[in-house]
């Protein structure tokens, strides 16, 4: 421990570092604590956690410790050898999940996408082990290069918002809100409160019961949900009966029974409670499952809506699937800065094909 300290009073480098990863830290936690619902956090807590590993490589190194130095290497290489394994056989991972999700769920489309995307990514390995690229003249090759670029461009966007998803779950939950948010979602046989609706409005109980615990006064719910071409009941008045069953007093109980997706969700129940309120100075959250929650508060966020979500448990085998409709969902919201990316790299490669496929006739 001495030696650290050491380290810290002879080098001002190591000094100005820890100063930077302070900052580093600092500007996340602000940004973070003041709104969780932008997607710079990820930017920004990824830019501390390499700062953090640049600090902390360095400060290993100058300590001069060999059995210290050594097992941090094997540390990273192990870290090294899980990413190659996990680039390595994801396809399978993904094919895996698809056969759980079609033995366990609906048979859609939407409950396909993991495998889909597991044998596109099969099938890339299978043409960058052939070696197929070899047999293409070189210009060729920089230009099928674009689909490269562009897939590592969104897996990039894809890992910001895993990170923004994963730190949206630990947002700090005051037990002081003046109405619950319940987000519904399709009705089985067109009537009745399947399980995963079920477990949305457990969770808001169960939040409303500690609120109560805690001192405070009891919240109201606003069961929001509108009713499908299928259903014979509006989703909020299907949520209703299923609360009062589950001991929730009706008197707690407000409807918005308009919405059709999870944008109207927010602005009609930001309407409903300003209406019981008086005005827009309430306190409010709103419920739904982990995987759903920062996407819809993008869009309580886009509706002027002030509240941030709390997510319910969602089984493991289901999430692939479902973060993957998720990241498209939020692809979509930014659709146009996305596609003026993937249009300048495809044009630059296009640039850098046809200068090599000129070189070579010259």
């Amino acid at each position: 421990m001495l030696q650290f300290f050491e380290i810290f009073s002879e080098n001002r480098t190591f000094m100005y570092l820890s100063i930077i990863v302070l900052i580093s830290l600092g500007l996340f936690l602000f940004s973070w604590l003041k709104e969780p619902r932008n997607l710079i956090n990820g930017l920004l807590f990824s830019l501390f956690l390499i700062l953090l590993i640049i600090w902390l490589s360095t400060i290993i190194v100058a300590t001069k410790l060999r059995q210290l130095i050594i097992s941090y290497e094997i540390i990273i290489l192990i870290f090294i050898l899980l990413l190659i394994a996990t680039a390595s056989f994801s396809w399978l991972f993904f094919l895996w999940n698809a056969y759980l999700v079609w033995r366990h769920e609906s048979h859609t489309l939407a409950n396909l996408l993991t495998f889909f995307l597991g044998i596109a990514i099969f099938i890339s390995w299978v043409i960058f082990l052939s070696g197929a690229f070899r047999l293409i003249p070189t210009w060729l090759k920089i230009f099928l290069y674009a689909p490269t670029a562009i897939i590592l461009y969104l897996l990039l966007v894809a890992y910001n918002f895993l990170v923004n998803l994963l730190l949206y779950q630990i947002v700090p939950r005051q037990y002081n809100q003046d109405y619950l948010i319940v987000l519904g979602s399709g009705l089985k046989n067109g009537k009745t409160v399947p399980p995963l609706l079920a477990a949305r409005i457990n969770r808001a109980i169960q939040f409303a019961q500690k609120q109560v615990a805690k001192g405070h006064q009891p919240p109201k719910f606003i069961m929001s949900g509108g009713k499908g071409n299928d259903e014979q009941i509006t989703e909020a008045e299907a949520m209703k009966a299923y609360a009062i069953l589950h001991g929730v007093d009706s008197k707690y109980i407000l409807l918005e029974t308009k919405s059709k997706n999870t944008y109207q969700n927010m602005q009609f129940s930001q309407a409903v409670a300003t209406a019981d309120f008086g005005n827009n100075h309430y306190r409010a959250k709103f419920f739904s499952n982990n995987y759903h929650i920062f996407r819809a508060g993008l869009d309580a966020k886009a509706t002027g809506l002030n509240a941030n979500g709390v997510g319910c448990y969602t089984r493991f085998y289901f999430l692939p699937n479902a973060i993957m409709r998720e990241f498209a969902g939020i692809l979509l919201i930014n659709k146009k800065r996305h596609l003026i990316i993937i249009a300048l790299i495809t044009v630059l490669f296009i640039i850098f094909a046809f200068v090599n496929l000129l070189n070579n006739m010259c």
